[in-house]
């Protein structure tokens, strides 16, 4: 259902009601066997998920590989903390950058299509950007994609600082991905009584 006739109603220079600008998303930076940059596009009840290896890049047409992984439930996105080794994904998950995502068409269609095109309005991370599904190969477990700064005022050169080194901290907490890590209490055994 359309937010339309919902905006045409409001001043939101007037008023502190939300405008509904897009669905959430959250990048994660997960510290598990290898750092990586967890990607999560909230859609249709789920956050859609892609383990992104090299982390989000700001030089346009810069291609860093993201690979899907399964949809995790909408309240993962505010998930900082450090998940117990021997579980999946043990280590430690900073929320690195969180906002708001609108997809440019229909965001169902891009995905089945395998080129999802839209814009992010984060604390970090802000633009258009592209996810682009590439061929799959008959060994890969998961689908691999791209993900790729679109050309605009957002945009970074080559030569500018990488935002990664930039700006380390959680959004949430402030903290490093250390300080989170040695700040969290030892995770309870369960047992047998």
């Amino acid at each position: 259902m359309s937010l339309d006739t919902y905006r045409q109603k409001r001043d939101f220079h007037k008023t502190q009601e939300p405008a509904g600008e897009g669905q959430h998303f959250v990048v994660q930076k997960h510290d598990a066997r290898r750092l990586h940059y967890d990607f999560r596009l909230e859609l249709d009840g789920v956050l859609k998920s892609w383990a992104v290896t090299r982390g989000p890049s700001l030089v346009p047409g810069e291609k860093r590989l993201a690979v899907q992984v399964e949809d995790h439930p909408l309240d993962y996105g505010d998930f900082e903390g450090t998940i117990p080794a021997g579980q999946y994904g043990g280590g430690t998950v900073a929320i690195w950058d969180r906002g708001t995502w609108t997809p440019t068409g229909d965001a169902g269609q891009g995905l089945a299509k395998g080129h999802l095109d839209f814009e992010l309005h984060g604390q970090k991370l802000t633009g258009h950007w592209h996810l682009v599904r590439m061929k799959g190969r008959p060994r890969d477990r998961h689908d691999n994609w791209l993900l790729i700064k679109a050309d605009d005022e957002a945009a970074r050169s080559a030569d500018d600082p990488d935002i990664l080194k930039e700006q380390p901290l959680s959004v949430k907490s402030g903290r490093t991905i250390t300080e989170i890590a040695e700040s969290m209490p030892p995770f309870p055994k369960i047992g047998k009584a």
